[in-house]
């Protein structure tokens, strides 16, 4: 029996127009090198079986088994095991093979994301001698797409702009998932309206014409120039050809990219805690206090940083975590600090060894401190922005957890700050701990409207907030409460760094070559289902 842990993501709301998905597909092949031999007078006949773990109670439960294959020790299994990745949850899976003992041989676990279409596509038309709708002028044209369902009926998909007084209209190109045109089946019917426009509403229809994503991907040609037609008027004219043309100017198509391709061309995520020591946290000494070091159960700080912190160590390979504090007096002059190492006060070096390393500098910096203030977060987001500002070809991306009880004091050199640090590859979480009110904090997310700075507005939303006490299981269940907070402070992670490498313009780096353990004969059989950059580099566990 192997225990198997895997991190997985969730990027926004379902919207068939926008082409968002809610998870990412991964599928997981499993293979089998010199397992124990248990059967008497031939091999064994092994069979995998997958089991996930709830959320919640962390009851496994089974997801899918193999099949099974005679007489053999070294298996690899042709059924797979689908799974949806969320990058904010931890997901723990177990593969059973059922064969008791410490050496029991080696399972090899490859996981590819399933890339089930991703294109988009770049189109632009015009058209020509439309028919005149307008009484005083020419006609007003747009055209609607509508892609076929299974059950005959259309979905609307795009909708052109319109073009003012022409029967030679022009159209601007436009970039539509090829999902949302067509769900991916190149040869369903796509079928497209022109319309005049009407201010009221009532857009006059001039003809249709149908196609498909096949016929599209032709290019500019004399196959993409259609006729629009009428049916009204072709019956009532025997004479009635067209009411014109609509014309295929360009085709272009472009692979929507995934942060997991990203991550598999080997970009980091470097992961960096910044944990408020203001005196209104209360003396650590006292029960009452945000920072009180329970001997039975993690204090608000803690439970925020661990729930964090576990789920995003594991995109980091060095797992080397810069850890800083602010607002408090440090020895042995008592100078307030708003950046210091938790780690031994050196800025300069304030990396700690993990999440558990993190936690222990965390702890010792509460015995040696003294809790002071104000609320200054400029300081350790500048820290950051100077790390992110050094690295700015895809390679890394920053993120920053700040962990806080109270009301900013320098809101205004906050700002400057993050809009600063807004064109740069890192994003900002921050987490309210505590009964106070988070005004400022719910300013900053800027989900609605970008916060500004001197008139000068962040180009795009770095800043999450969340507060802790919306996320306390009322069973008192800290583990439960763990999970929720992780999976609402990072599931905007993935869009936040996509959006940063797509202004860019950076394409993830080609995936390694698939890895096989000294030691671990190669599994065979194994080859990618859509292309040779999809592979994760499979785990070899024994």
């Amino acid at each position: 029996m192997t225990n198997i842990f895997l991190n997985m993501a969730s990027i926004g709301d379902f919207d068939p127009l926008s082409a968002s998905i809610p998870a990412t597909k991964v599928e997981i092949t499993v293979s089998c090198r010199n397992l124990l031999d248990r059967d008497t007078f031939s091999k064994s006949d092994p069979i995998c079986v997958l089991y996930t773990q709830g959320m919640g109670n962390k009851e496994w439960r089974e997801f899918g088994r193999t099949e099974v294959i005679d007489n053999t020790l070294n298996p690899d299994f042709v059924r797979k095991f689908i799974l949806d990745y969320f990058f904010e949850e931890r997901q723990n899976l177990r593969f059973d093979l059922g064969i008791p003992g410490k050496k029991c041989g080696t399972i090899i676990v490859k996981a590819e994301e399933l890339n089930n279409c991703r294109e988009s596509v770049m189109m632009q038309f015009c058209g020509n001698k439309l028919d005149k709708k307008d009484f005083f002028g020419k006609s007003d044209p747009f055209l609607v797409f509508y892609r076929s369902n299974e059950d005959g009926t259309f979905t609307i998909c795009h909708k052109t702009e319109v073009v003012k007084n022409t029967l030679n209209p022009v159209w601007q190109a436009f970039k539509i998932p090829v999902r949302a045109l067509c769900n991916g089946d190149y040869d369903r019917t796509i079928k497209v309206e022109v319309y005049d426009w009407d201010r009221d509403g009532s857009h006059d229809f001039i003809g249709d014409f149908s196609t498909s994503y096949r016929e599209l991907s032709r290019g500019q040609s004399q196959f993409n120039v259609y006729e629009v037609v009428n049916p009204k008027k072709k019956g009532k004219k025997k004479k009635y050809l067209n009411s014109g043309t609509v014309t295929l100017l360009s085709f272009l198509v472009d692979i929507e990219v995934s942060f997991l391709d990203y991550i598999k061309g080997g970009t980091q995520i470097n992961f960096t805690v910044a944990i408020d020591f203001t005196a209104s946290n209360g003396n650590p000494a006292q029960p009452t206090s945000l920072h009180y070091m329970s001997p039975y159960q993690l204090n608000a700080y803690a439970m925020a940083l661990k729930a964090v912190g576990e789920i995003i160590q594991d995109y980091d390979s060095d797992k080397m975590f810069p850890a800083l504090g602010f607002g408090a007096k440090l020895p042995p002059d008592g100078r307030v600090s708003h950046e210091f190492a938790l780690q031994n006060g050196n800025p300069q070096n304030p990396y700690c060894a993990g999440i558990d390393g993190v936690m222990e500098a965390y702890y010792q910096s509460l015995k040696s401190v003294q809790l002071y203030g104000p609320t200054n977060f400029s300081p350790v987001i500048n820290h950051v922005a100077r790390y992110a500002a050094s690295v700015k070809d895809g390679s890394q991306y920053f993120v920053l957890l700040i962990i806080t009880d109270g009301v900013i004091s320098d809101m205004a050199q906050t700002k400057e700050s993050i809009v600063n640090a807004s064109c740069l590859p890192m994003s900002i979480i921050i987490v309210g701990v505590g009964p106070a009110e988070f005004d400022a904090m719910v300013e900053l997310d800027g989900d609605e409207i970008r916060i500004s700075s001197r008139g000068r507005y962040a180009e795009r939303d770095i800043v999450q907030f969340v507060p802790f006490r919306d996320y306390i299981d009322r069973t008192g269940n800290h583990i439960l409460s763990m999970a929720r907070l992780a999976k609402d402070v990072l599931a905007e992670i993935p869009d936040q760094f996509l959006s940063y490498m797509r202004t860019r313009g950076i394409k993830p780096s080609p995936a390694p070559p698939p890895y096989t353990p000294p030691g671990c004969p190669r599994a065979q059989g194994f080859r990618p289902i859509v292309s040779s950059n999809t592979h994760i580099p499979p785990l070899c566990l024994k």
